[in-house]
């Protein structure tokens, strides 16, 4: 018994440690918590309903703070050690460290500074609990987490919401499974009025769970008494119900020694005409008892599905923290290490986009359907309509009429047929453009090792856009270079070609009768439209050749040159910026090492125990 119960102490000491204190509306948090599954008693009541007294009674100490409306303004962990007899008592404070404490007056007095330290000298509550172990032979082995008393209204100096938060707080633990619920109710009291019992009847409707005890026995109007409560008939429990007699406030202002109290409250059960048949399970020695038995049990039976908790606890830490990465190192040669391995995990992503992934496939439909598509909806039937042909030709001749063939309309229709090219050759180019910016978002996106270092993944973003730019920028010079250089040279053989065909078919001189005719300018805009066809099948080859070459390549070899090439420029202070971790991060992390500590350590704990047994 002393064993487990010690156990689970020593670990609800180092989640108090280390910030585990339950998920609860008051301490909301994503990590696993080994706090919720460790068995406890909550003691419950309303105030003056004689919770502290027997608090009190159990350790046989006064050293709770004592006063008016709220004086519990914070969960108070109470951890009971038996030592051997003879051997001094003395209590700790986990936030003290080994500091002892053997004047139980100051024990009184550290609470309530540590209170006020956290809510100040307000009448605020905090879920965060205060640690307290008390090693006397004048206790059981036993831990019990005393929460503020219940209450109705407001007082001075309480917000409006006190009473809804105080019962949220209660509710945290009670409604756990593994909560025993130590419901306290004075005996003067109708039990039907009793806040700890309405609150444990509803997160413990069967009673498995709920523990009664009846306080101010001896205070109860005379020919009256309990028992119908303390035999189960008025409300039934799985557990019996317990009386217990605590000092009386004259007692408690003359500081009366406990030791002789719990003597007395023995002797009011054995010489009570109601109660002396029950006076061997009644009292405050037989409640410790009785309690540290309960808890014991709980633990024993509980212990398997916490082991199992804090192995996958365990598990999904280790996991998290490795998605979450290492902490940023602090020399500079390392650091710029670091950051080459960021950039080198990004360009790997990225270049298996374009190799392997859908990013290659988006680029050639760029070529293989979007180009030629465009290349189809160029205007050429417009554009050497017989109307503009006829109006090109003659204000290319001017007031020289041409003499065989108007070699000047024929440029100049070609060179302005030509120039409808520049759209589709620059579109091709902004649209491999727009392919390759997405996979450098989503390859940002995907290099998760980038989300520790937020100003690092955005001076990456910012330099492989700009890297693209510079790509976009060339890529556009060289096709519209491509296209300027088929205005610049004309094929002379193809129209050589076209005149030996025309003179194979009939009469030469017969080509040139009349200059101005209808059928001589249609044989024009087909001689041009010709040509134009054969330029625009030989750009549908080459400007793919120039985006790949200028853009896609070199986005592949050299997508972050510059970024590397500034960055061998950087000092250590310039290199630790980059490295500046998103303080949400860095928390996290700091959260989940913390917690991995803390199931590592409860590991050991039970395992330790295990093998002792």
């Amino acid at each position: 018994m002393d064993i487990l119960i010690g156990l689970v102490n020593n670990i609800q000491k180092i989640c108090t440690a280390l910030g585990d204190y339950g998920d609860d509306d008051y301490y909301r948090s994503s990590l696993p918590t080994i706090w919720d599954s460790l068995p406890t008693i909550v003691v419950v009541g309303g105030q003056s309903s004689g919770k502290s007294s027997v608090l009190e009674s159990i350790v046989g100490r006064d050293f709770l703070p004592r006063g008016s409306g709220i004086v519990t303004r914070r969960p108070l962990v109470l951890q009971l050690y038996k030592i051997e007899q003879g051997q001094a008592e003395y209590a700790q404070f986990l936030h003290t460290g080994n500091q002892r404490f053997t004047d139980f007056s100051m024990v009184r007095k550290e609470i309530q500074e540590e209170t006020d330290r956290v809510t100040g000298r307000t009448k605020k509550i905090s879920p965060l609990p205060i640690n307290l172990s008390i090693y006397s032979p004048n206790v059981v082995n036993l831990t019990l987490i005393d929460l503020p008393g219940l209450t109705k209204v407001a007082v001075e100096g309480q917000p409006e919401s006190i009473v809804r938060e105080i019962e949220n707080m209660i509710r945290s633990y009670v409604e756990k499974p593994n909560c025993i619920i130590l419901a306290i109710t004075p005996a003067n009291q109708d039990l039907a009025t009793s806040d700890a019992i309405k609150l444990a009847r509803e997160v413990d409707p069967t009673g498995e769970r709920t523990f009664g005890v009846l306080t101010k026995l001896d205070l109860m109007d005379r020919g009256t008494n309990a028992l119908d409560v303390l035999e189960g008939k008025s409300y039934r429990l799985q557990h019996p119900w317990v009386g217990v007699v605590n000092r009386s406030q004259a007692d408690i202002n003359k500081k009366a020694d406990m030791i002789a109290a719990r003597h007395r409250e023995r002797e009011f059960f054995a010489t009570s005409p109601y109660y002396a048949k029950l006076a061997s399970r009644m009292g405050s020695e037989y409640l410790a008892k009785l309690l540290s038995k309960q808890l014991e049990a709980v633990i024993k039976s509980r212990m398997p599905a916490i082991m199992s908790l804090i192995q996958k606890s365990i598990a999904d830490l280790e996991g998290e923290l490795d998605n979450l990465g290492k902490p940023v190192a602090v020399d500079a040669g390392a650091q710029l290490y670091t950051i080459l391995e960021l950039c080198r995990a990004f360009d790997r992503i990225f270049t298996q986009h374009l190799d392997g992934g859908p990013g290659g496939a988006r680029i050639f439909a760029i070529f293989d359907h979007q180009l030629p598509a465009a290349l189809r909806k160029i205007p050429f039937d417009r554009h050497l309509s017989l109307q503009n042909v006829q109006k090109v030709v003659c204000e290319a001749d001017g007031y020289q009429p041409h003499l065989i063939a108007p070699e000047q309309g024929y440029r100049r229709l070609i060179e302005s047929s030509l120039n409808f090219f520049r759209g589709p050759a620059q579109a091709s180019v902004d649209a491999a453009h727009f392919v390759l910016k997405e996979l450098v978002r989503n390859s940002i996106a995907e290099t998760q090792v980038l989300n520790q270092f937020p100003m690092l993944r955005a001076e990456i973003t910012a330099a492989a856009n700009e890297a693209l730019e510079r790509f976009k920028d060339e890529s556009k010079k060289t096709v519209l270079r491509m296209v300027e250089m088929e205005s610049s040279y004309l094929s002379v053989d193809f129209f050589r070609k076209l005149n030996m065909e025309a003179e194979k078919g009939g009469n030469p001189a017969s080509i040139s009768v009349d200059r101005y005719s209808e059928l001589h300018f249609r044989r024009i805009a087909s001689n041009v439209s010709s040509y134009i066809g054969m330029v625009g099948d030989t750009l549908r080859n080459t400007i793919p050749k120039a985006v790949v070459h200028c853009q896609v390549r070199e986005a592949k070899r050299s997508l972050l040159d510059h970024f590397y090439m500034h960055l061998g420029q950087k000092e250590g202070e310039e290199l630790a910026q980059l490295l500046g971790e998103d303080p949400v991060l860095t928390e996290r992390r700091r959260q989940c090492g913390r917690r991995l500590e803390l199931c590592k350590f409860a590991r050991e704990e039970i395992e330790s125990v295990m093998w002792s047994r």
